[in-house]
């Protein structure tokens, strides 16, 4: 029997205890301004620790997420400078200015002096109520950049709370069985969403409790919950028609109308509140195409486009066919249940796979709801493993370093590999 495959029971301290030094060290090597030989032991540790926790317990499984976590919650960020745009974004709001038209070149201050250069004039693209967040923030912390990047990073793990408690039950629903194994222990889920941090935990922790809340038949609530999702990143959007068609099975009569009508009356009475609450408007739609000057290849249209030397017109085409897919999903989905959460998740991977912009951790998107179905885990596990390797620990990208892009595709194809070969 493999080691990955033996009974977790016997050995579970110490594959707890390799992925508290992997997540520890992948800290230090932060503290060590990214120290790449102690942060590449350190991944390799928690890739580990996470193989070895495939046959675990439920309640062996949330002791390690919470254990590993904790190193990656207190440390300065890790494979992105993003934290520091957040708070900038909340000391811009606080100020009283609009960060839907100010950057944080607009304000003068420590909170918006730790900006990446590429990000200093380039408003919010995020919802009110990450908005609201923010502010409030640097509402309680002021002008101490490291106590307020330390509380957002503390802001972003109540994702991964919640995210830990709402995986079960969509297992429950989806019939899978490694859910909280694939969609919270993974090191994609902690080394980047909690270690980055990313604001993409908060929303995809509330699109999985909203879609287990929609199953349970609890659909008001449950729409609420991913309006509040998408009021913090548009994205989570694409799941709400998806969602509609659950309702609809739930429904004898007149269906369609009911929830498609009483959901979107929810949905625009969050927006609305949220937006009230955060003092801000509609201006982060058309903030919405800020990051576009990036020019990552993760995004099939643009990696085309570059190859080409035709990025707008391939990211037009991107768009159209998102469009069609994403369409054709949602009338694919029209019976409700399992099937629609598939179309869910399937519609956010070509949204991650078509967007004009890929980062590594959007992935985590379409992740979360595709984790409570039972398939062969290998070819996620190895995509994960090669996503956190892929930006370097300070959060430049290796995108555009051919060898070490080899280099890491075949580390990550061998851990799949592994996985396979136990499946086989």
């Amino acid at each position: 029997m493999s080691a990955i495959a033996a009974p977790v029971s016997t050995r579970y301290g110490f594959v707890l205890g390799r992925g508290l030094v992997g997540s520890a060290l992948i800290a230090t090597a932060m503290f060590l301004s990214g120290n790449r030989i102690v942060f590449y032991l350190g991944v390799a540790l928690i890739v580990w620790g996470w193989l070895g926790l495939r046959s675990a317990t439920r309640k062996q499984l949330l002791v390690a997420i919470g254990v590993w976590a904790v190193p990656l919650v207190v440390c300065p960020p890790v494979l992105s400078q993003d934290l520091y745009i957040y708070v900038a974004q909340g000391a811009i709001a606080h100020a009283g200015l609009d960060p839907y038209t100010v950057g944080p070149s607009g304000l003068a201050g420590p909170l918006t002096a730790k900006v990446s250069g590429i990000w200093i004039d380039t408003p919010s693209p995020y919802g009110p109520l990450f908005i609201l967040l923010m502010k409030s923030v640097v509402a309680v912390t002021g002008e101490h950049v490291v106590i307020a990047a330390l509380v957002t990073k503390v802001l972003m793990a109540s994702g991964l709370v919640l995210l830990c408690a709402t995986l079960p039950g969509l297992e429950r629903h989806l019939g899978g069985s490694n859910a909280l194994w694939l969609g919270a222990a993974n090191p994609l889920v902690l080394v980047h969403l909690v270690g980055g941090p990313h604001n993409d935990l908060i929303m995809v922790a509330l699109l999985a409790a909203g879609t287990l809340l929609v199953l349970d038949g609890k659909h008001v609530p449950g729409i609420v919950a991913v309006a509040f999702a998408v009021a913090i990143k548009v994205t989570a959007a694409i799941a709400l028609p998806f969602l509609v068609w659950i309702w609809v099975a739930h429904l004898r009569r007149r269906g369609f109308v009911t929830a498609a009508g009483v959901g979107t009356v929810l949905v625009v009475g969050v927006f609305a509140a949220c937006t009230l609450a955060a003092g801000v408007d509609l201006g982060w739609l058309k903030a919405l195409g800020g990051n576009s000057l990036l020019t990552h290849w993760l995004s099939l249209p643009t990696g085309i486009g570059q190859l080409f030397g035709v990025i707008p017109a391939a990211r037009i085409v991107g768009w159209t066919m998102l469009a069609g897919i994403v369409g054709w999903l949602w009338w694919w989905s029209r019976e409700g249940g399992g099937k629609a959460v598939a179309g869910a998740a399937w519609a956010l991977l070509a949204t991650v796979l078509l967007s004009a912009v890929t980062m590594p951790w959007y992935f985590t998107w379409p992740l979360v709801l595709a984790a409570g179905f039972r398939f062969r885990p290998a070819i996620v596990v190895g995509a994960s493993v090669w996503l956190v390797l892929i930006n370097y620990p300070l959060g430049d990208t290796g995108l555009y370093n051919w060898w070490y892009v080899l280099l890491t595709a075949l580390a990550a194809v061998g851990v799949g590999y592994g996985v396979h070969r136990e499946h086989a």
